[in-house]
């Protein structure tokens, strides 16, 4: 019989599961993690990834196989689910104020209402997470990972990568 308790266990140690590329965000944080259920055939977990060609998936699977096995789950099994495609605006408020925390500047806008036929969307400055600054300067589409994209800041001259919304 599964108890609350056990799905509450579940959740709570596949939720603490670190993004790989971006460790100062649990991939709860992310809104990557879709949904866990618990069953008489075990764990069940849905995520979804990033974007398609994400290549921290597999170290992602094999970390929540590993904190499921530490609170005591030796059934585990790891579902990948493309649609609908992973969105910005799924990451949480606290991880746009970690990343920030961090030095890496949080996508801004809501992603979702231009994909919706909503406003269209327009470029707006990046804030520099370190001063403040809104006098950015885009360097490279690509940052440290392909999520990102490299920034530096006129006034403080400090780099910085930036999420970019998707």
């Amino acid at each position: 019989m599964v108890t609350a308790a056990a799905v509450e266990t579940a959740r709570a140690a596949v939720a603490a599961v670190c993004d790989p590329e971006m460790p100062v965000l649990t991939i709860d944080d992310l809104g990557v993690l879709r949904d866990v259920r618990v069953d008489e055939r075990g764990v069940v977990v849905t995520i979804t990834p990033t974007y398609s060609g994400c290549p921290a998936m597999d170290a992602i699977r094999d970390d929540i196989v590993r904190a499921l096995a530490h609170a005591g789950f030796d059934r585990v099994s790891v579902e990948t689910v493309l649609s609908p495609a992973w969105t910005t605006d799924w990451m949480s408020d606290a991880a746009r104020r970690k990343l920030v925390a961090a030095g890496i500047a949080p996508p801004s806008g809501r992603a979702s209402l231009a994909r919706s036929g909503g406003p269209v969307r327009v470029r707006l400055a990046v804030r520099c997470p370190r001063c403040g600054s809104l006098d950015t300067q885009e360097v490279s589409r690509f940052g440290a990972t392909s999520c990102t994209a490299l920034f530096t800041c006129r006034a403080c001259r400090e780099p910085f990568d930036h999420v970019k919304a998707l």
